[in-house]
C-alpha cells in the first residue's frame, strides 16, 4: 500500500532523491560508500560546494554578499549562535510559537531580549501584528512558520535593523524577497533533507560587530572561512540536501513548488471549512501552507477516523500535544495525490456520521 507521509519532521523526501541517496550509500566514489569516504576528498568537497551554491541560487542571493553554510546542531543551536554572533546590547523577538519562545530563552543567556509581539496567551493560534521594531536594537528575530500551531507569516516587516528568520519548516516553499533577511537558518529535516544538518545563510557584513569572544565552533566567520568544513560535516545529510535542492531546481525552482503547495493547502483547508466534523485551529488569515492543524468537533469519532486513516495509508497526522487534534504537514515533496487521499477520508467520515 502507498503510504502518505504527513509527518511534521523528519520530512517526506522525493522518491528520486531517496533512490540516488540509497545508491550512493552503496557506491558513491569508485566502490566507496558515501558513508565512508573522506570529507576532505574532492568528490565530497564538490558536494558541499554545490549544496552551498544551490542554496544561494534557489533563494536568489547569488552575488549579493551572502554566504551559505551547512552546520550541525539543528535550528536549536542557531538560537544560541545568532545571539553569540549578533547580540551586543538588546534584540527584538517576535514570539509566535514554541520554537520562537525557545529562541528567546536561549538568547536571554547573553543579553537583554524584548518581545516586540506575542500570541502566547492565545496558545499561538495567530501571528502577532501591529508591533514596532526599535531602531536602536541589534537585530530583529522572527519565525516564518510555526509547525506545531499551523501558522505562517504571510508578510514580513520592513525592519530598520538586521532581520533574522528561522525558516526551518517552510524554507524553499514560497517566493519571497530573501534580500530583506540578513540571516536565515533552517533545520534540513522539515523541507530539505534528513535530520543532521542546518542551512544558515548570512549576509557577511552583519558579522564582526560584537565585543565578546566567540568560541570557534560557534563563530559564523570561522565556518565561512572554512567553507562549512571547519570540522567533519554531516556528510550524508548534506548530500541528500544537495539532491533535494537539485530536484527543486529541476522542477522549476521555488516558483513552481509554490504553485503546487498552494493547491495542496487550498484543498485541505476547503475540506476543513466545509466539513462540519472538523474545525481549523489557526486563525484563517495566518494559516500555514506547510502545516494544517485541525480538530474533530466530535471526539467520539476519533477512533473511527484514525482507523480510516490507517486503512488509507495515511501516516503522521497526529497533532502536537500542545494543540491536540490533527496536523497534516505538506512539505515540498508531498504529492497533491496524498492530500487528496486525506481529504477523501475526511469526506467519507462525514458521509458515515
Amino acid at each position: 500500500m502507498k503510504k502518505h507521509n504527513f509527518s511534521a519532521g523528519p520530512c517526506v523526501l522525493p522518491k528520486s532523491v531517496m533512490e540516488q541517496a540509497a545508491a550512493a550509500v552503496l557506491n558513491f566514489d569508485d566502490g566507496l560508500s558515501l558513508l565512508e569516504i573522506s570529507h576532505r576528498s574532492k568528490p565530497f568537497v564538490d558536494v558541499m560546494e554545490n549544496a552551498r551554491s544551490l542554496a544561494l541560487e534557489l533563494l536568489g542571493l547569488e552575488g549579493k554578499g551572502y554566504k551559505a553554510l551547512f552546520l550541525q546542531g539543528g535550528a536549536s543551536t542557531q538560537f544560541l549562535m545568532v545571539a553569540l554572533n549578533l547580540l551586543e546590547k538588546r534584540a527584538g523577538y517576535l514570539n509566535s510559537g514554541t520554537w520562537a519562545d525557545k529562541s528567546i530563552k536561549e538568547a536571554k543567556i547573553y543579553d537583554d531580549i524584548y518581545e516586540v509581539g506575542t500570541s502566547k496567551s492565545a496558545n499561538f493560534n495567530y501571528i502577532p501584528k501591529g508591533y514596532d521594531i526599535p531602531e536602536d536594537y541589534d537585530y530583529f528575530h522572527c519565525t516564518s512558520n510555526n509547525t506545531i500551531f499551523g501558522t505562517q507569516m504571510k508578510s514580513f516587516p520592513n525592519s530598520p535593523i538586521p532581520m533574522v528568520c528561522d525558516m526551518s519548516s517552510d524554507i524553499f516553499s514560497r517566493q519571497l524577497d530573501f534580500t530583506q533577511f540578513d540571516l536565515i537558518y533552517a533545520g534540513a529535516q522539515k523541507n530539505m533533507g534528513p535530520a543532521g544538518t542546518t542551512l544558515v545563510v548570512i549576509k557577511e557584513d552583519i558579522l564582526g560587530k560584537v565585543s565578546r569572544k566567540i568560541p570557534s565552533m560557534m563563530d559564523y566567520k570561522v565556518h565561512i572561512s572554512k567553507g562549512s568544513m571547519f570540522n567533519t560535516p554531516p556528510v550524508f545529510a548534506v548530500y541528500v540536501s544537495m539532491l533535494t535542492m537539485q530536484w527543486l531546481k529541476d522542477l522549476g525552482g521555488i516558483k513552481a513548488i509554490e504553485e503546487i503547495n498552494e493547491k495542496k493547502a487550498s484543498l485541505i483547508y476547503s475540506e476543513i471549512d466545509l466539513n462540519p466534523l472538523f474545525k481549523g485551529y489557526a486563525a484563517k488569515e495566518d494559516r500555514s501552507n506547510m502545516n494544517a492543524t485541525f480538530t474533530l468537533e466530535n471526539e467520539n469519532l476519533k477512533e473511527t477516523f484514525d482507523a480510516m486513516c490507517v486503512e488509507a495509508g495515511i501516516n503522521g497526522i497526529n497533532g502536537h500535544r500542545s494543540v491536540g487534534g490533527y496536523r497534516a504537514s505538506m512539505y515540498n515533496a508531498l504529492s497533491l495525490d496524498s492530500v487528496k487521499a486525506l481529504v477523501e477520508v475526511m469526506s467519507e467520515l462525514e458521509s458515515k456520521a
